[in-house]
């Protein structure tokens, strides 16, 4: 049995700490990510700016930022269709 490796392929910036992402399955959805800002420990500390969190890009799939913190897509996926905010969309717009 294979499994496919679930990517993100785009996203796009909605507002402090919310992005929507589009993921290679075909699926995309909404999330909050205001948690990431509450953390505080050292490497989350500049995520406290919501600027900085705007400086967030892909790298393999992934959300990552300058800092070198990354968001493994995978469990990200795993967690916003738990929470039912995915459906199935295309990336092409």
């Amino acid at each position: 049995m294979t499994t496919d490796v679930v990517r993100i392929r785009k996203l796009q910036r909605l507002g402090p700490w919310r992005l929507k992402l589009w993921f290679s399955d075909g699926r995309a959805g909404e999330w909050d990510f205001s948690d990431l800002a509450r953390r505080g420990t050292p490497v989350t500390r500049p995520f406290e700016d919501p600027a900085y969190f705007d400086r967030v890009f892909l790298e393999f799939g992934g959300l990552t930022w300058p800092n070198g913190y990354d968001w493994a897509p995978d469990a990200l996926h795993a967690d916003m269709k738990a929470a039912g905010v995915l459906k199935v969309e295309s990336a092409a717009a």
